[in-house]
């Protein structure tokens, strides 16, 4: 019963922090709309999509104004997630030009380009980033209980995971490109050699572990569509479903497929106890 009562107490501190940083994330990426057609370059939304929890975090830190050792936890795991993140995706559209998936949508929606790629990519995206950083923003909202508990621990080290097999691959990838002997070729070594997606799978860790410490607040639990909707879309929508369409298409990498995991890593078949 009390801990009932205090989801109750909490839920009006939520609902209104929600409410607020879902405005200021529409403005945010109707800002970042402008740029694109600017630039005509829709991958731009890529670029926003990590300091876009930064700014998610940070508004709501600054509606609650408070300073709880979870809340300072949280804010500064988003904000180094999402810098990272929007840095590495900048450096590899550098003079690349649009993506793909972008540049088809603009060929294929014509005279809607406009219209469509506001709602459809932006708003859309900015909807998506509101659900996916409930967590942030109940820990946000939420006055307690201050103390750090093995629960914090636990998420922090989930996080910690994610952040690794997300940095580390994208590094090993971008040294595996950069090399022009590899011009063509497939990934499979390091990270890659475990897991066709060890970014991918980064991500989702990193995001079940801020879960995991949103759940150490009374009523976290109920913050959980944020890490389902990030699982759901790379596993099932815009991640792996479309990397893999493109990859599919070579030889080497179909081979690849058949002894290596596409989302949680272990052993490639031929080496499996």
């Amino acid at each position: 019963m009390g801990a009932q009562r205090e989801r109750r107490r909490l839920m009006p501190l939520f609902l209104p922090t929600l409410c607020t940083v879902a405005i200021a994330v529409a403005a945010y990426m109707a800002a970042v709309f402008l740029v694109a057609v600017a630039l005509r370059d829709n991958s731009v939304a890529d670029i926003a999509w990590g300091p876009g929890f930064i700014l998610a975090g940070g508004v709501a830190w600054w509606l609650n104004a408070r300073a709880t050792p979870r809340a300072a936890l949280v804010l500064t795991l988003v904000a180094l997630w999402g810098v990272r993140l929007a840095a590495h995706i900048f450096a590899r559209h550098r003079g690349k030009g649009e993506d793909f998936r972008y540049a088809g949508w603009r060929a294929e929606w014509g005279s809607l380009f406009l219209l469509r790629s506001f709602l459809q990519v932006f708003m859309l995206q900015g909807a998506l980033l509101v659900v996916v950083a409930q967590p942030v923003l109940y820990v946000m909202a939420a006055p307690g209980p201050a103390a750090i508990t093995l629960l914090d621990a636990l998420g922090t080290l989930v996080w910690l995971t994610g952040f690794v097999f997300e940095s580390v691959g994208d590094l090993q990838l971008t040294r595996f490109l950069a090399d022009p002997a590899n011009r063509g070729r497939v990934m499979t070594t390091g990270l890659w050699r475990c897991t066709r997606h060890p970014n991918y799978f980064g991500e989702v860790a990193c995001w079940w572990g801020i879960y995991l410490i949103a759940c150490a607040v009374p009523g976290g639990w109920l913050t959980v569509p944020g890490p389902l909707v990030i699982t759901v879309l790379i596993l099932f929508v815009s991640g792996i479903p479309l990397l893999e369409a493109k990859s599919m298409l070579k030889p080497e990498f179909r081979e690849y497929a058949k002894r290596t995991n596409a989302f949680f890593p272990w052993f490639p078949k031929g080496d499996r106890p």
